[in-house]
């Protein structure tokens, strides 16, 4: 049989030509924390040999420290003669996370007001809060002390205020508070004095993972949501007006405390450590497919054409479906979330939540998103808290905020008008206006708009076609690179009008601005006749294979329901080179990584086999192939 799997695809593989290596860039927001056995002094020192072999990131003023999120900001004075640079390390104990920075500055310390002092404010998306999105947890290691008087004594170490410290600053920390967040300081120089210049600083600093839910032992690894603002204020002791100098710069995400942006995911398994020579590539959250093998749809507000059922990437968002938000990729499952905002003063029980397919994929230089919305009431009201319709955030590659010196982010805003027709709304509508954009909505036989609610209707289907040109893409769409947000409204009006209600539920982002969108890939090429896979039955298909050839390659499938799924890989000879089990595994969009780095160059083939959880009896098999590089 398995003979017989292998000549299949060898069959259509003479026929496969060479195609180049995608030029799939890095994830500017990611970078992984590698595992080591060694202790770690916390001593601010950074002399354990683990340092040197981790991974690092730069941190400079005026510089992006990666799209999207990353910024910086003036707080007070002039501009800096002695900008922030400062390089961050991470590294992985047990299931503690240790991040190891050196920064120069020339002027060390703090003071009573807020904004005028050296730190760093961060924060830990708490994975053990209940519901979504996971809120974040404030770590902020600081030498502001409001509580305090100025000037600071010299060779005061900062204080721990956040999740793990207190307020008033100067309260002593519990064991408990220590035991999950510490940190040391070591100043070359001396602070709240100017009398001579300091040379910089260095900290090591440790996060207890444990009570923020996350387990980084865990074979299959995992992300962490971290992001980091660093203070930075020179010659304030004694205060120097013509040098004085306040400013910020972060990496993501400015707060400890709020959700903006974006945030940075720290990576981490345990097969991954000091010792490996190379780290794993962090793929995007999701490749969008091209379809540019297929013909371009009609713009009808009727997603029906070929591309859309064969091609595009396909994902649910539904109101009050936890379960399904644990399917979405990557940080998704802890990024979606859901609310319904009061109406009429109160908050009714929803009785029709909110569902719906969205499908995207991209051609030429534009996007294209189809919505198939499943609602019994759908209603035109001019509160946007009692919408029916979509949020899109898409984030401009060129514009960016003079405040904060981050990429904008657009919200492409629709909703159903009042004739079933679509109204466009913020930045969407100015899109359509100059033709850059389209969007149309179709209303399903049987669906009326009202707001009243005495008829059940039977939803509408929507189309979005959105040149990103105009969003400062170049022609081509140079890196790819694409950060994606979907936030459903659903509105239900009844009589009596109490029983009325709306919710928002969003996949990876409710509005733009705020943390975090999915970080997508544009994928290059369309699938051909050189890359055979098989469909399967039943909605259970191979979706693609990125990047194909590449050192390490995503299969990306669907399952139409729950299924318990093993992946095997043969080389062209039919031999077995991996066999994973990679279990029960929800319906939706799935993925399975294989890592061709140990294996030689060439071709692969794949076999994934789809099996009823309940009976035990196979469903289907999925295949197809890839090309290994070195």
């Amino acid at each position: 049989m398995r003979f017989g799997f292998v000549k299949v695809l060898l069959t259509c593989a003479v026929l496969a030509v060479a195609i180049p290596a995608l030029a799939q860039p890095p994830r500017p927001d990611a970078i992984w924390a590698k595992r080591t056995n060694e202790t770690i002094n916390l001593n601010g020192i950074l002399s354990e040999p683990g340092w040197a072999k981790a991974e690092s990131v730069v941190v400079q003023f005026a510089t992006d420290a990666g799209i999207p999120g990353s910024g910086w900001k003036y707080e007070v004075g002039v501009i800096p003669i002695d900008p922030t640079y400062a390089t961050l390390k991470f590294l992985v104990v047990g299931n503690q996370l240790y991040m190891g920075a050196r920064v120069r500055d020339k002027s060390v310390g703090g003071a009573t007001d807020f904004n005028r002092n050296d730190g760093f404010l961060m924060a830990l998306k708490d994975h053990s809060s209940l519901g979504a999105p996971k809120p974040p947890a404030e770590y902020f290691y600081t030498f502001w002390n409001p509580d305090g008087t100025d000037p600071f004594p010299p060779g005061q170490q900062p204080y721990f205020i956040g999740r793990w410290g207190n307020f008033p600053v100067t309260t002593p920390r519990t064991a408990e508070q220590i035991a999950n967040w510490d940190a040391r300081m070591v100043v070359n120089g001396t602070t709240n004095s100017d009398a001579v210049d300091d040379n910089g600083y260095t900290v090591e600093m440790r996060f207890n993972l444990t009570p923020m839910g996350y387990d980084a032992t865990n074979p299959e690894g995992e992300i962490i949501e971290w992001n980091i603002s660093i203070y930075d204020m020179d010659w304030l002791w004694p205060l120097q007006g013509s040098l004085l100098s306040g400013n910020r710069v972060w990496w993501q995400s400015p707060w400890g405390n709020t959700m903006h942006y974006d945030e940075v995911h720290i990576y981490a398994r345990p097969d991954v450590t000091v010792n490996s020579l190379t780290v794993p590539t962090i793929r995007p959250e999701l490749y969008v497919p091209n379809g540019a093998a297929f013909a371009a749809p009609t713009i009808d507000g009727i997603p029906n054409e070929s591309v859309w059922a064969n091609l595009a990437y396909t994902f649910d968002i539904r109101f009050g479906d936890n379960a399904l938000r644990q399917t979405y990729p990557g940080v998704g499952p802890y990024r979606a979330g859901q609310y319904q905002p009061p109406v009429n003063g109160d908050t009714a029980q929803v009785l029709d939540p909110a569902d719906a397919t969205v499908k995207v994929f991209w051609r030429d230089n534009d996007l294209y998103m189809g919505f198939d919305v499943r609602d019994q009431v759908v209603q035109y009201h001019p509160s946007v808290d009692r919408w029916d319709g979509f949020i899109v955030s898409i984030i401009d590659r060129v514009e960016r905020d003079i405040l904060d010196n981050v990429l904008e982010s657009r919200r492409l805003s629709f909703q159903v008008a009042q004739n079933g027709t679509a109204t466009s709304s913020d930045y969407l509508a100015s899109m359509v206006t100059a033709g850059d954009a389209q969007v149309v909505i179709h209303l399903n036989a049987g669906t009326t708009v009202d707001t009243l609610g005495t008829q059940a209707d039977n939803g509408y289907t929507a189309e979005l076609k959105v040149d990103l040109t105009a969003l400062g893409y170049p022609p081509g769409l140079g890196d790819g690179i694409l950060f994606l947000g979907v936030d459903h409204l659903d509105g239900d009006s009844f009589t009596p009008y109490t029983d009325s209600y709306g919710s928002r539920t969003w996949w990876f982002r409710e509005y733009e601005n705020e943390c975090c969108p999915v970080f997508a890939y544009l994928a290059p090429s369309p699938p051909t006749d050189s890359e055979p896979v098989s469909y399967g039955i039943e909605g259970f298909r191979v979706l693609g294979t990125y990047p194909n050839p590449g050192r390490q390659s995503t299969i990306q499938y669907a399952l139409a329901r729950s299924s318990q799924v093993t992946l095997e890989v043969f080389d062209v000879a039919g031999r077995l080179v991996e066999r994973r089990v990679l279990g029960l595994q929800g319906a939706g969009v799935r993925e399975a990584s294989f890592d061709g780095s140990g294996q030689g160059a060439g071709m692969y083939l794949y076999r994934l086999q789809v099996v009823d959880p309940q009976s035990g009896r196979p469903t289907t098999t999925l295949s197809g192939r890839f090309i290994v590089i070195k």
